[in-house]
């Protein structure tokens, strides 16, 4: 097995030229000009980023940094209105979390986050690779960081034909080995930035790569089979309810999801769970009518909701949820699925 040294070396000299600029990121010129990344920025964006694409979350990270532009600003935020502000982001217990981590590091750390590996997998929401990230780009601490776009660039350079998932622990190996001791952090955005520019899943650009000579997959000709994939199990399809209601004041019928499972301490309509069974009770007696079908994919399943809309009567008492006056309320600030039960209702109950 090669050093891996000729590699990092390639690589690092092609992210001096074409790093992606990002709102997040100190490039490599700052940096060499002896600007340091802000530990808050990213780990804040490196919590934004799993299972999310760089597009979507560069107004969200704007949007958070001018409203909390350090952790002691975000530890102190309300909690409804981290959760509005996180609304279409997704993977909803990311940002319980990441209230959570604020306020340790705020409260207990004294505002500054820990600098080894070790010290930040002790805080909420970091695991394994949120803390490599932030050990190497942060503190440029030599940690190696693997995420998919890592593993598909080594699983061609090296041309490892064992199928993903079972080849994970290999390819992480073998991604230490790459890991230069000298600009790691450098090194971990490099090799992000070739996974989603040059060495993508279909047609990689093989011709602009700086690891062409060096990628066995290339020169075999495998490149674009490989990383191999385990054949992924069809996911399942759950159904449930949504009770959407407006009051003829123009009031929402909300209520906050438990902090557990999907969509934890968000705002929903009320509803039942995600099961095949029958709908429960509505929320509130009324004349309910069935507006249609919403259909959501999460990560391990699909959804099919059926939503059911009233207009409630001034003297309403509805025994779930709470009545949110319409000026209080944003649609914006639901999740996804709850805004496609809004949008669907909405024909019904905004006359």
């Amino acid at each position: 097995m090669r050093d891996g040294k000729a590699e990092a070396r390639a690589l690092l000299d092609w992210y001096d030229r074409h790093a992606r600029v990002m709102p997040w990121r100190v490039g490599p010129d700052e940096r060499a000009a002896g600007t340091r990344p802000d530990p808050y920025r990213v780990w804040l964006s490196e919590v934004m980023l799993q299972q999310t694409t760089v597009a979507a979350v560069r107004d969200y990270f704007r949007r958070f940094t001018a409203r909390w532009p350090d952790v002691g600003a975000l530890a102190a935020a309300a909690d409804a209105d981290v959760m509005a502000e996180w609304a279409g982001l997704g993977y909803y217990a990311r940002a319980r979390n990441l209230l959570k981590c604020a306020r340790v590091v705020a409260d207990d750390l004294g505002g500054r986050f820990p600098d080894t590996v070790d010290g930040l997998r002790t805080l909420p929401g970091i695991g394994p690779y949120t803390a490599a990230a932030i050990a190497a780009i942060a503190f440029d601490l030599p940690a190696t960081v693997v995420d998919g776009n890592v593993e598909r660039v080594v699983a061609r350079l090296d041309r490892v034909e064992a199928p993903m998932p079972g080849s994970k622990p290999e390819l992480a190996l073998r991604a230490v080995r790459l890991t230069p001791k000298a600009r790691p952090g450098d090194f971990a955005q490099a090799m992000m930035d070739l996974g989603a520019t040059i060495c993508t899943p279909r047609n990689p650009a093989c011709a602009l790569c700086p690891l062409e000579g060096f990628c066995t997959a290339r020169a075999a000709g495998v490149q674009a089979d490989l990383p191999r994939k385990s054949p992924k199990a069809p996911k399942p399809t759950r159904r449930g309810y949504a009770y959407v209601a407006r009051s003829l004041d123009g009031a929402w019928l909300l209520e906050e999801r438990p902090d557990r499972g999907l969509l934890g301490g968000m705002l929903g309509w009320p509803g039942s769970d995600w099961a095949e069974a029958p709908a429960p009770a509505p929320p509130v007696a009324a004349d309910w009518l069935e507006a249609g079908e919403v259909r959501h994919t999460f990560t391990h399943f699909h959804l099919i909701l059926t939503v059911l809309v009233a207009r409630l009567p001034a003297d309403a008492q509805p025994g779930r949820g709470t009545l949110v006056p319409a000026g209080k309320f944003s649609p914006g600030a639901l999740p996804t699925v709850m805004r496609k039960a809004h949008d669907a209702a909405r024909a019904l109950v905004d006359t």
